[in-house]
């Protein structure tokens, strides 16, 4: 398993030892976005929700997942988060939210899963609070657009 660090010698899972790592700041960010239709894309942007006010209730989603990421990944490490930010931009050329999720701490490992959890769960609070309406919608391009920080240095997605 060359290369794969969450395996032993014998390709055995494990959580990886960082023990031996400075602590240093790092920091992650990630995006993805929510697919639907004109109309509950319209319905979200005015507040007409019948469960509120789903932007700013999927934006607390996403900073809860960010902090509760090492209970929903066996592998993760528990980690001091300093920061989450989470947007949400209503994008009518979509029709859809936009998501972007950044995490920051000062540790031995980096942030990028929580980074990602933190966008999942705000696009699933926003299915699950307009489902009601449009049970078509897609969750998609989730992915990490930066990562600084550690002993791999900077990463940014083109």
């Amino acid at each position: 398993m060359a290369g794969l660090t969450h395996f032993d010698e014998t390709g055995q899972a494990h959580m990886v030892d960082v023990s031996g790592k400075p602590v240093t700041a790092r920091v992650a960010t990630a995006e993805g976005w929510i697919k639907m239709a004109q109309e509950t894309l319209d319905i979200i942007k005015e507040g007409r929700a019948d469960k509120g006010d789903v932007l700013g209730v999927a934006r607390l989603a996403g900073i809860m997942g960010a902090k509760r990421t090492s209970d929903l990944i066996p592998l993760c490490h528990p980690l001091p988060i300093t920061r989450v930010a989470v947007d949400l931009t209503p994008d009518d050329s979509l029709p859809g939210i936009r998501i972007s999720a950044t995490v920051k701490t000062s540790g031995q490992t980096g942030v990028e899963m929580e980074a990602l959890t933190a966008v999942n769960t705000a696009a699933l609070t926003v299915y699950d609070m307009a489902k009601a309406v449009d049970r078509a919608m897609e969750i998609g391009g989730i992915r990490v657009t930066l990562k600084d920080g550690g002993k791999s240095g900077r990463y940014e997605a083109e």
